[in-house]
C-alpha cells in the first residue's frame, strides 16, 4: 500500500517542535514516520513545492530538498488537470469551494487509487463527491 501525504502532515512532522504537539498531532506524526520508514509515503510535485516554500534557512531548505528526492513520486499526467477541473466544477456546483492544488491532489489520488493522508478538513468535504479515500492514522 502507498499513501499520498499532503502538506499539512509534512508541516506537522517537519515544522513543529515535538513538545508542542497535542496527542492527536503526535499520533499523526507517528503515522507519518511509519509511512516514511516503510516506504509507503508518496508525493506529487505540488506538495513538494508547498513543503519547500517558506523555509527561510538555506541549509534547512537544502537538507529537506535532498531528503524529498528519496521519495517515490506519483506522476501527474495531462488528464489529471482535466479531472481536477471536473472535480472543482462538481464541488462548486454542490456548494463546496476547493483550491486548484487540492483538487489536483484528489485527481492524482483518484487515478492512482491511493488514499490521501491530510489534516485539511476540506478533503472530508471533497471525498463524498470525488470518490477519494482518506488515510487515517489509526489504520495501522
Amino acid at each position: 500500500m502507498i499513501v499520498l501525504i499532503d502538506t499539512t502532515i509534512w508541516s506537522l512532522a517537519l515544522r513543529r517542535r515535538p513538545q508542542s504537539l497535542n496527542d492527536q498531532e503526535r499520533l499523526l506524526v507517528e503515522e507519518w514516520a511509519r509511512l516514511v520508514r516503510s516506504g509507503e509515503a508518496v508525493l506529487i510535485g505540488p506538495i513538494r513545492q508547498e513543503i519547500l516554500s517558506g523555509i527561510r534557512n538555506e541549509n534547512s531548505f537544502t537538507a529537506i530538498q535532498q531528503s524529498l528526492g528519496d521519495f517515490r513520486y506519483l506522476e501527474i499526467v495531462p488528464s489529471d488537470y482535466d479531472r481536477a477541473a471536473q472535480f472543482f466544477n462538481l464541488c462548486r456546483a454542490r456548494g463546496i469551494s476547493g483550491t486548484a492544488v487540492d483538487l489536483l491532489i484528489c485527481a492524482v489520488a483518484h487515478r492512482s487509487d491511493v488514499p490521501i493522508f491530510t489534516t485539511d478538513a476540506d478533503f472530508q468535504h471533497y471525498a463524498p463527491h470525488v470518490k477519494i479515500r482518506l488515510h487515517e492514522a489509526d489504520q495501522l
